[in-house]
């Protein structure tokens, strides 16, 4: 901008302000600003999945649109998110720009994760593949609204899972992620997408884990097909 208009850095950020207080600029983040059109003026931002891929890219990070937010993109999302969830390599603050928010989700083997692009009005934007997002919502339930919501998610989402790519998915988190996936899907009626599955817990299972892991084990029954302590009650939403 600087170069085009053949001004200075302080009169380009004097210009920027002026933008800003007039609402046709926005700045997500430090450093970084967006255009904004006058369909999105009543947000004071752009949506978070038409300017997070610039972000991402500007800042040199991998990510991919999460949880909640990339259930919405396979069509399977009961509750419209509050805010865009993003999964990253290491822990970032949330944004906030106008009445936009994302948060950030630490991903181990962030690489790893299965993805799919999407197209949005300025581009593209990465999002987890189904299986691999029903593996993210079972490793980050508190993220996703609880156990009961995650359940819901799964009964929507499960028709889009291939079982044999639910493995591949599966591989690159914990394997109690996948205990507690493959139990949620029986329970949700998606007991065929987890044959596959099963066979992987069973090869790399080597300990009993809690369906909910801060709830208490007390008198909770076991489930020997998924090495998996049925501690909490789950009620998906019908």
């Amino acid at each position: 901008m600087r170069s085009a208009l053949g001004v200075s850095g302080t009169a380009s950020k004097l210009a920027l302000g002026r933008l800003i207080k007039q609402r046709k600029v926005a700045s997500p983040a430090r450093g970084f600003y967006v255009v904004v059109p006058p369909e999105y003026r009543s947000l004071g931002c752009l949506p978070a999945d038409q300017f997070i891929p610039a972000l991402m890219e500007y800042r040199k990070l991998r990510y991919y649109a999460a949880l909640l937010s990339a259930a919405q993109y396979h069509g399977a999302a009961h509750h419209r998110p509050q805010e865009f969830q993003v999964a990253v390599a290491s822990s970032r603050r949330p944004i906030s720009c106008g009445s936009v928010r994302a948060s950030f989700i630490a991903r181990r083997r962030i690489a790893a994760v299965p993805l799919l692009r999407f197209n949005t009005p300025r581009g593209t934007v990465l999002v987890s593949t189904p299986e691999a997002t029903a593996v993210d919502l079972v490793g980050y339930e508190r993220r996703a609204g609880g156990l009961d919501n995650v359940a819901t998610v799964l009964s929507e989402l499960a028709e889009r899972i291939d079982p044999q790519r639910l493995v591949t998915a599966a591989q690159t988190a914990p394997v109690s992620w996948a205990q507690r996936l493959g139990y949620l899907l029986e329970r949700v009626g998606a007991a065929d997408k987890v044959i596959s599955l099963k066979a992987h817990v069973r090869r790399t299972g080597r300990q009993v884990t809690a369906l909910l892991p801060a709830a208490g084990l007390e008198h909770a029954p076991r489930s020997d097909d998924w090495l998996l302590r049925i501690n909490v009650d789950v009620e998906p939403d019908w």
